[in-house]
């Protein structure tokens, strides 16, 4: 369908199919990413001032913001997958724009380097992706049994 809005923005601009996804729409696709982003890492930085960690500390904030992160992450991933009548720009403005935005595996690497203390580095190095990982799987599998039990997966 020609006038259906693009779904996923990753696209490959060497394969001519893909490029043309983003040109059928590429201002509000970009613009959905922007915004969601902007809101995303405003979102990150209330926690962080809501959270605040002194230097060297392990940094609860960005921990619990990439945890919950992944957690949403699959949330929407199985939301998208069941419910194929969410509007076009649902996954990149909240996937990539607001949750790309809210997450920070830069900074949790920031904080692993500069934490100052090996064992803080070595919690924080292990904790995030050990509790992530798994968070990404409790969203995916809560939201498919509460869309298989509500009849509202397809």
């Amino acid at each position: 369908m020609a006038d259906e809005q693009p779904r996923d923005p990753d696209v490959d601009l060497r394969i001519p199919a893909q490029r043309r996804e983003l040109e059928r729409a590429p201002r509000r696709l970009l613009g959905a990413i922007a915004l969601g982003g902007a809101l995303g890492a405003l979102a990150r930085y209330g926690l962080t001032v809501l959270l605040p960690s002194p230097p060297g500390e392990f940094v609860r904030a960005i921990f619990l913001v990439n945890v919950t992160g992944c957690l949403l992450i699959g949330v929407l991933m199985a939301a998208i997958a069941a419910l194929p009548s969410l509007p076009a720009l649902t996954r990149p403005f909240l996937g990539v724009g607001f949750l790309g935005g809210f997450t920070t595996f830069s900074t949790y690497a920031v904080d692993v380097y500069g934490s100052g203390d090996p064992a803080t580095a070595l919690l924080v190095l292990l904790a995030t992706p050990l509790a992530a990982l798994p968070a990404v799987w409790l969203g995916l599998a809560a939201t498919r049994a509460l869309l298989r039990r509500t009849g509202a997966a397809r």
